[in-house]
């Protein structure tokens, strides 16, 4: 145990200095930030959503910069086919010889943190692709097998404004993201800090603070933390609150909900509440935690009825609303 206090004060002590890094290249844009790490530190994957150009690219390969590991971008498009991700035999001769032979050249699914730019852009057979090697760490081609690098991290992004031409993710293949991360707008300072930095002639050079071995010796840590029972109740209660049909659902969420989170979220919450504290230097997990990381985990499992969307109810608007009635009220929950 005294082993693991101090691995968490060492990644306490990280964090920071990976804040203080990033902040050289992303202005603003805490929460996202924090968001991306934990989702990493407890082996998920994020969907990142937000208009264009608010600095998601730049922001994950700033990130594999600052962790030391090695970035892959794929661009979705409608014609972008499974062995354009996962990597496909090719027909080589040997000068020499003459001797003809196929020979597996890897796709850039085959890195440790992968950006699918655009998810929803290209077609089920692809994201189908994508979510196996996400779900299994590995993809399949013919009858081989081939084991993806360890840690590995997908993050995908979506334009929430434009729908015309996508593939829409359905529920089932949302579930399978850790956090759905909403990518606001910055401030008005922060505005004007990034039209001075990107107009400015200097560029800052961003320090690797950790390596990939060390990114899993820390997962196995997190996946350690101590949760009391009470913390599980709390986290297993919230997401049954989400499903109309229980009887644990009050009558607003049967009204204004289609469909709720399944027994995934209630893992995810626990996961994901771990990460959350051990990035405060804590080594044990609270119900405040939970309730914490609540919007990121839940937003994309609550789905809301036409009702809802009519009177201009979102899912963040219930699982607020939730966990008060709950009693995490007083939880800093972030958006």
């Amino acid at each position: 145990m005294s082993d693991d206090k101090a691995a968490v004060e060492k990644l306490h002590a990280s964090y920071g200095r990976m804040k203080e890094e990033l902040g050289q290249v992303i202005v603003g844009q805490h929460e996202v930030v924090e968001q991306v790490l934990m989702a990493m530190f407890c082996r998920g994957h994020a969907l990142l959503v937000g208009v264009p150009g608010l600095a998601k690219t730049l922001l994950v390969s700033t990130v594999s910069q600052a962790l030391d590991l090695q970035y892959k971008r794929i661009q979705f498009t409608p014609d972008l086919m499974p062995a354009d991700i996962t990597g496909t035999d090719v027909l080589e001769v040997d000068p020499e010889t003459g001797h003809r032979g196929f020979r597996f050249v890897n796709g850039p699914l085959f890195a440790s943190m992968v950006l699918a730019d655009e998810i929803n852009r290209t077609p089920p057979k692809t994201q189908a692709a994508l979510l196996e090697a996400m779900q299994e760490g590995h993809v399949t081609v013919g009858d081989r097998t081939l084991y993806l690098p360890d840690p590995f991290f997908v993050l995908a992004t979506q334009n929430p404004i434009e729908q015309e031409g996508t593939y829409p993710l359905p529920e089932a293949q949302l579930d399978r993201f850790l956090f759905n991360i909403i990518v606001d707008y910055p401030s008005e300072e922060e505005e004007r800090e990034i039209i001075r930095r990107v107009t400015s002639p200097n560029s800052a050079k961003v320090r690797p603070i950790m390596t990939g071995p060390e990114i899993v010796y820390l997962q196995n840590i997190v996946k350690r933390v101590p949760v009391g029972d009470h913390v599980i109740d709390f986290a297993a209660k919230l997401a049954r609150a989400t499903r109309p049909a229980s009887d644990e659902a009050p009558e607003f969420v049967k009204e204004m909900v289609g469909w709720g989170a399944g027994p995934r979220a209630g893992i995810s919450l626990i996961s994901a509440a771990k990460a959350h504290a051990v990035l405060r230097g804590r080594v044990h997990a609270t119900t405040g935690d939970v309730a914490s990381v609540a919007l990121p985990v839940l937003r994309h499992r609550v789905l809301t009825t036409f009702n809802a969307e009519a009177a201009g109810v979102k899912s963040d608007d219930i699982i607020k609303r939730l966990v008060e009635e709950l009693g995490g009220k007083d939880a800093d929950i972030k958006i």
